[in-house]
Protein backbone atom coordinates (compact mmCIF):
# COMPACT_ATOMS: atom_id res chain seq x y z
CA UNK A 1 0.00 0.00 0.00
CA UNK A 2 0.88 3.43 -0.66
CA UNK A 3 2.22 5.56 2.19
CA UNK A 4 -0.23 8.25 3.92
CA UNK A 5 1.53 11.40 3.60
CA UNK A 6 1.50 14.09 5.95
CA UNK A 7 1.70 17.74 6.07
CA UNK A 8 2.94 18.72 9.51
CA UNK A 9 2.14 22.35 10.63
CA UNK A 10 4.68 23.31 12.92
CA UNK A 11 8.76 22.48 13.58
CA UNK A 12 8.59 23.76 16.77
CA UNK A 13 8.69 21.77 20.42
CA UNK A 14 5.85 19.24 19.31
CA UNK A 15 6.27 19.10 15.86
CA UNK A 16 10.10 18.52 16.07
CA UNK A 17 8.53 15.66 18.15
CA UNK A 18 6.49 14.28 15.50
CA UNK A 19 8.62 14.35 13.11
CA UNK A 20 11.66 12.45 15.16
CA UNK A 21 9.05 9.85 16.73
CA UNK A 22 7.83 9.06 13.59
CA UNK A 23 11.23 8.39 11.95
CA UNK A 24 12.74 6.67 15.18
CA UNK A 25 9.50 4.16 15.15
CA UNK A 26 8.60 4.21 11.88
CA UNK A 27 8.64 0.44 11.55
CA UNK A 28 7.14 -0.58 14.51
CA UNK A 29 4.18 2.74 13.42
CA UNK A 30 3.58 0.92 10.23
CA UNK A 31 3.21 -2.47 11.63
CA UNK A 32 0.99 -1.05 14.00
CA UNK A 33 -1.20 1.06 11.25
CA UNK A 34 -0.52 -1.44 8.03
CA UNK A 35 0.83 1.44 5.95
CA UNK A 36 3.93 3.89 6.53
CA UNK A 37 3.12 7.46 7.80
CA UNK A 38 5.34 9.72 6.31
CA UNK A 39 5.76 13.25 6.56
CA UNK A 40 5.84 15.02 3.06
CA UNK A 41 5.43 18.42 3.58
CA UNK A 42 6.32 20.54 6.73
CA UNK A 43 5.59 24.28 7.39
CA UNK A 44 7.71 26.55 9.39
CA UNK A 45 8.25 30.18 10.06
CA UNK A 46 11.90 29.90 10.20
CA UNK A 47 12.52 27.62 6.91
CA UNK A 48 16.36 26.94 7.80
CA UNK A 49 15.68 25.54 11.08
CA UNK A 50 12.53 23.10 9.51
CA UNK A 51 15.13 22.16 6.94
CA UNK A 52 17.69 21.26 9.19
CA UNK A 53 15.22 19.08 10.86
CA UNK A 54 13.81 17.47 8.57
CA UNK A 55 16.88 16.98 5.73
CA UNK A 56 15.88 17.39 1.69
CA UNK A 57 13.64 14.82 1.35
CA UNK A 58 10.92 16.92 3.00
CA UNK A 59 9.37 19.69 1.34
CA UNK A 60 9.02 22.84 3.54
CA UNK A 61 7.27 25.55 2.89
CA UNK A 62 5.97 29.04 4.75
CA UNK A 63 2.35 29.08 3.84
CA UNK A 64 -0.11 26.88 5.61
CA UNK A 65 -2.75 26.69 2.88
CA UNK A 66 -0.06 25.28 0.43
CA UNK A 67 0.23 22.24 2.79
CA UNK A 68 -3.55 22.32 3.80
CA UNK A 69 -4.31 22.06 0.23
CA UNK A 70 -1.83 20.12 -1.85
CA UNK A 71 -2.66 16.99 -3.39
CA UNK A 72 0.58 15.34 -2.19
CA UNK A 73 -0.72 15.45 1.40
CA UNK A 74 -3.27 13.08 2.80
CA UNK A 75 -3.56 13.98 6.48
CA UNK A 76 -2.94 17.59 7.69
CA UNK A 77 -0.89 17.68 11.48
CA UNK A 78 -1.81 21.17 13.15
CA UNK A 79 0.41 21.91 16.36
CA UNK A 80 1.12 25.90 15.29
CA UNK A 81 -1.30 26.87 17.62
CA UNK A 82 -3.37 29.72 18.16
CA UNK A 83 -7.22 29.97 16.61
CA UNK A 84 -6.97 32.34 13.31
CA UNK A 85 -4.50 30.59 11.01
CA UNK A 86 -5.29 27.41 12.78
CA UNK A 87 -8.57 27.25 12.05
CA UNK A 88 -8.46 28.59 8.13
CA UNK A 89 -5.84 25.90 7.86
CA UNK A 90 -7.42 23.04 9.11
CA UNK A 91 -11.05 24.35 7.24
CA UNK A 92 -8.98 24.14 4.12
CA UNK A 93 -7.94 20.71 5.03
CA UNK A 94 -11.56 19.41 5.76
CA UNK A 95 -12.68 20.75 2.22
CA UNK A 96 -10.14 19.35 0.63
CA UNK A 97 -10.95 15.75 1.98
CA UNK A 98 -8.31 16.07 3.92
CA UNK A 99 -8.11 14.25 7.44
CA UNK A 100 -6.73 16.88 10.39
CA UNK A 101 -4.58 15.56 13.50
CA UNK A 102 -4.53 18.34 16.01
CA UNK A 103 -2.90 19.39 19.42
CA UNK A 104 -4.93 22.60 19.46
CA UNK A 105 -7.05 22.78 22.49
CA UNK A 106 -7.43 26.60 22.22
CA UNK A 107 -8.97 25.83 18.33
CA UNK A 108 -11.37 23.01 18.93
CA UNK A 109 -13.54 24.79 22.39
CA UNK A 110 -13.98 27.91 20.37
CA UNK A 111 -14.71 26.60 17.09
CA UNK A 112 -14.50 22.66 17.20
CA UNK A 113 -18.77 22.53 16.59
CA UNK A 114 -17.82 24.62 13.50
CA UNK A 115 -14.50 22.36 12.29
CA UNK A 116 -16.68 18.77 13.21
CA UNK A 117 -20.16 20.13 11.49
CA UNK A 118 -17.97 20.49 8.52
CA UNK A 119 -15.57 17.04 8.66
CA UNK A 120 -18.71 15.34 9.17
CA UNK A 121 -20.59 17.20 6.08
CA UNK A 122 -16.93 16.08 4.07
CA UNK A 123 -16.98 12.84 5.44
CA UNK A 124 -13.42 13.27 6.81
CA UNK A 125 -12.41 12.44 10.50
CA UNK A 126 -11.07 15.03 12.92
CA UNK A 127 -8.86 13.60 15.78
CA UNK A 128 -7.71 15.43 18.66
CA UNK A 129 -5.85 13.45 21.62
CA UNK A 130 -3.25 15.18 21.86
CA UNK A 131 -5.53 18.38 22.97
CA UNK A 132 -5.76 17.26 26.24
CA UNK A 133 -3.68 15.68 28.97
CA UNK A 134 -0.44 15.50 26.50
CA UNK A 135 0.42 11.70 26.43
CA UNK A 136 -2.39 10.44 28.46
CA UNK A 137 -4.48 8.81 25.70
CA UNK A 138 -7.31 10.41 27.84
CA UNK A 139 -9.60 11.10 24.47
CA UNK A 140 -9.83 7.33 23.84
CA UNK A 141 -10.66 6.47 27.10
CA UNK A 142 -13.78 8.66 27.35
CA UNK A 143 -14.91 8.05 24.06
CA UNK A 144 -14.29 4.58 23.50
CA UNK A 145 -13.12 2.68 26.08
CA UNK A 146 -15.90 3.96 28.46
CA UNK A 147 -18.40 3.64 26.22
CA UNK A 148 -20.79 1.07 28.02
CA UNK A 149 -21.10 4.04 30.86
CA UNK A 150 -23.45 6.60 32.00
CA UNK A 151 -20.71 9.74 32.63
CA UNK A 152 -21.29 10.73 36.25
CA UNK A 153 -18.51 13.25 36.51
CA UNK A 154 -14.86 14.01 35.29
CA UNK A 155 -12.22 15.64 37.36
CA UNK A 156 -9.40 16.48 36.19
CA UNK A 157 -5.80 17.92 36.80
CA UNK A 158 -5.14 19.26 33.41
CA UNK A 159 -2.98 22.42 33.56
CA UNK A 160 1.09 20.85 34.38
CA UNK A 161 2.18 24.58 35.21
CA UNK A 162 -0.06 25.44 37.79
CA UNK A 163 0.33 22.05 39.07
CA UNK A 164 3.80 22.61 39.44
CA UNK A 165 3.43 25.89 41.01
CA UNK A 166 1.03 24.31 43.61
CA UNK A 167 3.20 21.49 43.94
CA UNK A 168 6.15 24.44 44.76
CA UNK A 169 3.84 26.52 47.13
CA UNK A 170 3.27 23.19 49.33
CA UNK A 171 6.43 21.31 49.59
CA UNK A 172 8.87 24.35 49.27
CA UNK A 173 7.22 26.84 51.18
CA UNK A 174 7.34 29.33 48.36
CA UNK A 175 4.61 32.58 47.51
CA UNK A 176 2.65 32.14 44.58
CA UNK A 177 5.37 34.92 42.93
CA UNK A 178 8.22 32.55 43.41
CA UNK A 179 7.10 29.60 42.31
CA UNK A 180 5.70 31.38 39.34
CA UNK A 181 9.72 32.54 38.75
CA UNK A 182 10.72 29.08 39.57
CA UNK A 183 7.96 27.33 36.72
CA UNK A 184 9.37 29.90 34.61
CA UNK A 185 13.29 29.15 34.80
CA UNK A 186 12.21 25.95 34.03
CA UNK A 187 10.66 26.08 31.06
CA UNK A 188 7.47 24.83 32.77
CA UNK A 189 5.74 28.58 32.36
CA UNK A 190 5.53 30.99 29.59
CA UNK A 191 6.90 34.80 29.72
CA UNK A 192 3.57 35.52 29.65
CA UNK A 193 1.78 32.82 31.61
CA UNK A 194 -2.02 33.74 31.84
CA UNK A 195 -3.36 31.32 30.02
CA UNK A 196 -2.07 28.52 32.36
CA UNK A 197 -2.24 30.43 35.65
CA UNK A 198 -5.68 31.92 34.85
CA UNK A 199 -7.42 28.72 34.21
CA UNK A 200 -8.15 29.57 30.52
CA UNK A 201 -6.08 26.22 29.24
CA UNK A 202 -7.50 23.61 31.73
CA UNK A 203 -11.20 25.05 30.92
CA UNK A 204 -10.48 24.75 27.16
CA UNK A 205 -9.29 21.34 27.95
CA UNK A 206 -12.16 20.83 30.38
CA UNK A 207 -14.67 22.13 27.30
CA UNK A 208 -13.42 18.97 25.18
CA UNK A 209 -13.84 16.64 27.97
CA UNK A 210 -17.37 17.58 28.91
CA UNK A 211 -18.37 17.37 25.46
CA UNK A 212 -17.30 13.51 25.25
CA UNK A 213 -18.53 12.76 28.52
CA UNK A 214 -22.32 13.83 27.75
CA UNK A 215 -23.02 14.13 24.19
CA UNK A 216 -23.16 17.75 24.01
CA UNK A 217 -22.08 20.25 21.63
CA UNK A 218 -18.64 22.08 22.77
CA UNK A 219 -18.99 25.24 25.22
CA UNK A 220 -16.49 26.97 26.32
CA UNK A 221 -18.10 30.31 26.72
CA UNK A 222 -19.95 28.75 29.64
CA UNK A 223 -17.47 27.41 31.58
CA UNK A 224 -16.88 29.46 34.84
CA UNK A 225 -13.23 29.63 35.22
CA UNK A 226 -11.16 30.94 38.48
CA UNK A 227 -7.53 30.59 38.41
CA UNK A 228 -4.48 30.57 41.02
CA UNK A 229 -2.56 34.19 40.79
CA UNK A 230 -4.47 34.89 44.64
CA UNK A 231 -4.19 31.88 46.40
CA UNK A 232 -2.00 32.18 49.07
CA UNK A 233 0.16 30.22 50.88
CA UNK A 234 -1.18 30.06 54.02
CA UNK A 235 -4.46 28.76 52.67
CA UNK A 236 -2.26 25.39 51.36
CA UNK A 237 -0.95 25.40 54.64
CA UNK A 238 -4.18 25.26 56.76
CA UNK A 239 -5.43 22.83 53.73
CA UNK A 240 -2.62 20.58 54.71
CA UNK A 241 -3.29 20.44 58.38
CA UNK A 242 -6.86 19.79 57.51
CA UNK A 243 -5.88 16.63 55.51
CA UNK A 244 -6.31 18.51 51.77
CA UNK A 245 -4.67 19.22 49.09
CA UNK A 246 -5.09 22.24 47.21
CA UNK A 247 -4.95 21.64 43.14
CA UNK A 248 -6.67 23.58 40.44
CA UNK A 249 -9.28 21.47 39.28
CA UNK A 250 -11.65 21.00 35.88
CA UNK A 251 -15.18 19.23 37.32
CA UNK A 252 -17.69 18.94 34.90
CA UNK A 253 -20.84 16.61 36.56
CA UNK A 254 -23.74 15.64 35.35
CA UNK A 255 -27.44 16.47 36.79
CA UNK A 256 -31.41 15.99 35.94
CA UNK A 257 -31.01 19.65 35.53
CA UNK A 258 -28.35 20.42 33.44
CA UNK A 259 -24.09 20.25 33.87
CA UNK A 260 -21.79 21.35 35.66
CA UNK A 261 -18.86 23.20 34.34
CA UNK A 262 -16.39 24.75 35.96
CA UNK A 263 -12.48 25.44 36.28
CA UNK A 264 -11.06 26.63 40.08
CA UNK A 265 -8.84 25.97 42.92
CA UNK A 266 -9.81 23.37 45.33
CA UNK A 267 -9.45 21.20 48.38
CA UNK A 268 -9.20 17.61 47.87
CA UNK A 269 -8.98 14.79 50.46
CA UNK A 270 -5.26 14.13 50.91
CA UNK A 271 -6.44 10.75 50.84
CA UNK A 272 -6.87 10.49 47.07
CA UNK A 273 -4.93 9.28 44.85
CA UNK A 274 -5.55 12.66 42.30
CA UNK A 275 -4.40 14.63 45.55
CA UNK A 276 -0.91 13.58 45.05
CA UNK A 277 -0.09 14.24 41.77
CA UNK A 278 2.77 16.46 41.73
CA UNK A 279 4.54 18.77 39.93
CA UNK A 280 4.19 19.19 35.74
CA UNK A 281 1.97 15.71 35.34
CA UNK A 282 -1.66 15.59 34.49
CA UNK A 283 -4.62 13.68 35.69
CA UNK A 284 -7.88 12.63 34.90
CA UNK A 285 -10.55 10.67 37.09
CA UNK A 286 -13.66 9.32 35.27
CA UNK A 287 -16.62 8.17 37.46
CA UNK A 288 -19.09 5.82 35.60
CA UNK A 289 -22.18 4.28 36.57
CA UNK A 290 -20.73 0.64 35.41
CA UNK A 291 -16.60 0.65 35.86
CA UNK A 292 -16.79 3.22 38.77
CA UNK A 293 -13.80 5.46 39.04
CA UNK A 294 -11.31 5.57 36.93
CA UNK A 295 -7.61 7.65 37.37
CA UNK A 296 -5.37 8.47 34.39
CA UNK A 297 -1.93 9.50 35.34
CA UNK A 298 0.82 10.77 32.83
CA UNK A 299 2.79 14.32 31.43
CA UNK A 300 0.52 16.81 29.81
CA UNK A 301 2.69 18.29 27.66
CA UNK A 302 6.15 18.06 26.55
CA UNK A 303 7.66 17.74 22.89
CA UNK A 304 7.56 13.41 22.82
CA UNK A 305 4.54 12.62 25.06
CA UNK A 306 2.26 14.92 22.56
CA UNK A 307 3.71 13.12 19.62
CA UNK A 308 3.37 10.24 21.29
CA UNK A 309 -0.61 11.14 21.57
CA UNK A 310 -0.83 12.92 18.46
CA UNK A 311 0.69 10.19 16.25
CA UNK A 312 -1.52 7.42 18.20
CA UNK A 313 -4.03 9.73 16.53
CA UNK A 314 -2.33 9.20 12.73
CA UNK A 315 -2.41 5.64 13.35
CA UNK A 316 -5.99 5.48 14.02
CA UNK A 317 -6.73 7.39 11.11
CA UNK A 318 -4.68 5.24 8.74
CA UNK A 319 -6.76 2.28 10.12
CA UNK A 320 -10.12 4.21 9.32
CA UNK A 321 -8.95 5.57 5.41
CA UNK A 322 -10.52 2.58 4.30
CA UNK A 323 -13.50 2.60 6.44
CA UNK A 324 -17.10 4.13 5.80
CA UNK A 325 -17.23 7.64 7.67
CA UNK A 326 -20.52 6.14 9.28
CA UNK A 327 -18.65 3.14 10.81
CA UNK A 328 -15.94 5.63 12.33
CA UNK A 329 -16.10 6.48 15.80
CA UNK A 330 -17.82 10.19 16.00
CA UNK A 331 -15.74 13.02 17.25
CA UNK A 332 -17.49 13.54 20.39
CA UNK A 333 -18.15 9.81 20.81
CA UNK A 334 -22.14 10.30 20.52
CA UNK A 335 -23.57 10.10 16.99
CA UNK A 336 -23.75 13.67 15.58
CA UNK A 337 -27.94 13.57 15.84
CA UNK A 338 -27.88 12.37 18.59
CA UNK A 339 -26.16 15.40 20.45
CA UNK A 340 -28.16 16.89 23.35
CA UNK A 341 -28.64 20.38 24.14
CA UNK A 342 -28.36 20.06 28.11
CA UNK A 343 -28.18 23.22 29.63
CA UNK A 344 -24.66 24.51 31.42
CA UNK A 345 -25.86 25.10 35.17
CA UNK A 346 -24.83 28.69 36.67
CA UNK A 347 -22.43 28.45 39.30
CA UNK A 348 -25.21 30.27 42.07
CA UNK A 349 -26.77 26.49 41.58
CA UNK A 350 -23.83 24.16 42.23
CA UNK A 351 -23.57 22.38 45.05
CA UNK A 352 -19.87 21.97 47.11
CA UNK A 353 -18.54 22.21 49.99
CA UNK A 354 -16.78 25.04 51.19
CA UNK A 355 -13.68 26.07 53.04
CA UNK A 356 -13.43 30.05 54.28
CA UNK A 357 -11.29 31.36 55.89
CA UNK A 358 -11.71 34.71 58.10
CA UNK A 359 -9.18 37.21 59.59
CA UNK A 360 -11.40 38.62 62.64
CA UNK A 361 -11.05 40.39 65.68
CA UNK A 362 -9.79 38.26 69.02
CA UNK A 363 -12.26 39.04 71.21
CA UNK A 364 -15.77 37.64 72.71
CA UNK A 365 -19.41 37.35 70.70
CA UNK A 366 -17.23 36.95 67.18
CA UNK A 367 -17.84 33.03 66.78
CA UNK A 368 -21.35 33.47 67.50
CA UNK A 369 -22.13 36.15 64.92
CA UNK A 370 -20.90 34.49 61.58
CA UNK A 371 -22.31 31.03 62.94
CA UNK A 372 -25.71 32.88 63.16
CA UNK A 373 -25.37 34.21 60.21
CA UNK A 374 -24.21 30.78 58.54
CA UNK A 375 -27.54 29.25 59.82
CA UNK A 376 -29.53 31.74 58.43
CA UNK A 377 -28.40 30.92 55.50
CA UNK A 378 -28.80 27.02 56.31
CA UNK A 379 -24.93 26.27 55.66
CA UNK A 380 -24.04 23.06 58.11
CA UNK A 381 -20.32 23.48 59.52
CA UNK A 382 -18.35 20.40 59.07
CA UNK A 383 -15.13 21.61 60.87
CA UNK A 384 -13.88 24.65 62.50
CA UNK A 385 -10.73 25.91 63.24
CA UNK A 386 -9.66 29.14 65.25
CA UNK A 387 -6.20 29.85 65.15
CA UNK A 388 -4.39 31.13 67.93
CA UNK A 389 -3.40 34.97 67.80
CA UNK A 390 0.17 35.66 67.72
CA UNK A 391 1.90 37.64 70.58
CA UNK A 392 1.16 41.17 70.40
CA UNK A 393 -1.44 40.68 67.84
CA UNK A 394 -5.35 41.39 68.78
CA UNK A 395 -6.33 39.33 65.32
CA UNK A 396 -6.33 35.98 64.18
CA UNK A 397 -7.70 33.16 61.62
CA UNK A 398 -10.77 31.08 61.83
CA UNK A 399 -11.12 28.61 59.44
CA UNK A 400 -14.53 27.17 58.41
CA UNK A 401 -15.61 23.79 56.34
CA UNK A 402 -18.71 23.39 55.64
CA UNK A 403 -21.34 20.52 54.37
CA UNK A 404 -22.04 20.73 50.94
CA UNK A 405 -24.57 23.32 50.17
CA UNK A 406 -25.48 26.17 47.05
CA UNK A 407 -23.21 27.97 45.57
CA UNK A 408 -25.69 30.71 45.86
CA UNK A 409 -25.77 30.31 49.97
CA UNK A 410 -22.29 30.57 50.60
CA UNK A 411 -22.56 33.93 48.25
CA UNK A 412 -24.77 35.27 50.15
CA UNK A 413 -23.60 34.27 53.63
CA UNK A 414 -19.76 35.99 52.83
CA UNK A 415 -21.53 39.43 51.84
CA UNK A 416 -22.87 39.25 55.13
CA UNK A 417 -20.01 38.40 57.11
CA UNK A 418 -17.64 40.72 55.16
CA UNK A 419 -19.97 43.50 56.72
CA UNK A 420 -19.28 42.90 60.10
CA UNK A 421 -17.08 45.12 62.34
CA UNK A 422 -15.13 42.54 63.22
CA UNK A 423 -14.20 40.94 60.31
CA UNK A 424 -10.94 42.55 59.47
CA UNK A 425 -9.87 41.40 55.82
CA UNK A 426 -11.44 40.16 52.93
CA UNK A 427 -12.94 36.60 52.92
CA UNK A 428 -10.76 33.53 51.30
CA UNK A 429 -13.45 31.12 50.00
CA UNK A 430 -12.44 27.73 48.20
CA UNK A 431 -14.76 25.38 47.42
CA UNK A 432 -14.03 21.53 48.07
CA UNK A 433 -14.09 18.11 46.53
CA UNK A 434 -14.41 15.07 47.65
CA UNK A 435 -14.14 12.62 44.41
CA UNK A 436 -15.62 9.93 45.77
Amino acid sequence: MNPIRVGLLGSGVVGSGVFNVLKRNRVEITRRAGREIIVTQICARNLEKARALVGNAVKVVADPIQIATSEEVDVLVEVIGGTTLSKEASLAAINAGKAVVTANKALLANHGNEIFAAARAKGVPVMFEAAVAGGIPIIKALREGLAANHIEWVAGIINGTTNFILSQMRNQKLSFEAALKEAQRLGYAEADPTFDIEGIDAAHKLTLLSAIAFGIPVQFSKVTVEGISTLQSQDIAYAEELGYRIKLLGMTRRHENGIELRVHPALIPARRLIANVEGAMNAVLIKGDAVGATLYYGPGAGSEPTASAIIADLVDVTRLFTADPEHRVPSLAFQYESLADTPILPMSEVKTATYMRLRVADESGVLADITRILADSHISIDALLQKQAEDGSSETDLIILTHVVKEGAVNAAIARMQMLRTVKSKVVRLRMEELS
